[in-house]
């Protein structure tokens, strides 16, 4: 498998990177373990999550995922072999979020605890938060490279302008600089990823692992009318896709897949990995099953006339 380059951090990632905001929610332990056992044994070793995954299920406050993360790494071994990815800023359970210097220091170790480890490989401020001065923010990151808690630093969500001005910041003040980008970006969430953040992110070589690369499953094909939205929790969210241009998208996305012999869940994420300016798109997975099936896209290579139907398809 050929790994590619984060930034400039000398981090090395998998051409897919595993969003593990399942973990803890509609992925049990028990799943969640045998999902990063398979991870581990393909090398697609390289786990996105956040502190405040899963907030959004009743009864939970923040740090499911990191828990079981933490649980699996104590018990499989290897974090040395595993690139773990968390993010902070989010409104956790107890109501605070943020980009404070105190956040953060105080956040960064409940995120330590529960991963079970001594480092961080890239920590990710998940939200601009404008209340916070951006050197404070960079300041506390620094922080915590000096200290060994933390490989490198990226941004989420952020605006083209506000990151610009971040890499400012720390090229002026001699500041650890945001390495890497995760944006909301893939065939159906175009614009606001390639008018101005993509540009920006090949200028500076930052890395980009955007997320929902699937649009949340919309995007393998199993959602085509409004009574296929009750098939999951996430059905309700997509019924925003479900008009012309949605499935004009999965048209073009079936055609190739059956030119291909894939489907249409590989040719998304192949589309995504095809882009020069994407490092690695997250995607997340359920079941064995549906794993073995997104990691495939990795060994595909979509020819020019497969990237024109796709983007003619997907333009806004």
């Amino acid at each position: 498998m050929q790994k590619r380059r984060l930034g400039r951090s000398g981090i090395e990632v998998p051409p897919l990177v595993f969003g593990g905001n399942v973990f803890g929610w509609t992925a049990d332990e028990a799943t969640s373990f045998r999902l990063l056992d398979r991870l581990f044994d393909t090398g697609f070793t390289a786990i996105d999550t956040a502190d405040v995954y899963s907030v959004w299920v009743p009864g939970h406050a923040g740090g499911e995922s990191e828990t079981i993360i933490g649980k699996w790494l104590k018990q499989h071994g290897g974090r040395d072999k595993v690139v773990i990815a968390t993010k902070v800023g989010a409104k956790m359970g107890s109501g605070e979020r943020g980009l404070s210097k105190a956040w953060i220091m105080q956040e960064v170790e409940h995120s330590l605890r529960r991963l079970q480890t001594d480092y961080i490989d890239l920590y990710q401020a998940h939200y601009d938060d404008e209340a916070t001065p951006l050197q404070e923010t960079l300041e506390a990151f620094a922080a915590l490279i000096r200290q060994g808690k933390v490989r490198a630093i990226g941004a989420s969500n952020y605006s083209a302008k506000r990151l610009e001005e971040a890499l400012q910041i720390s090229k002026t003040s001699g500041l650890p600089r945001y390495e890497s980008l995760q944006p909301h970006y893939n065939l159906l969430e175009r614009a606001a990823y390639e008018q101005e953040l993509e540009p920006l992110c090949l200028k500076e070589g930052l890395g980009v692992i955007p997320y929902y690369g699937l649009a949340a499953g919309f995007l393998t094909g199993k959602y085509r009318s409004e009574a296929d939205l009750a098939k999951s929790v996430r059905g309700p969210n997509l019924r925003k896709y479900l008009n012309a241009r949605g499935l004009r998208v999965l048209a073009a996305l079936d055609s190739v897949a059956k030119r291909m012999g894939a489907t249409p869940a590989q040719i998304a994420l192949a589309w995504l990995m095809a882009r020069p300016s994407i490092t690695a798109p997250i995607a997340s997975a359920t079941s064995l099953a549906q794993l073995d099936e997104i990691l495939k896209a990795a060994d595909l290579r979509l020819d020019q006339e497969a990237v024109k139907e796709l983007n003619d398809a997907s333009a806004s």
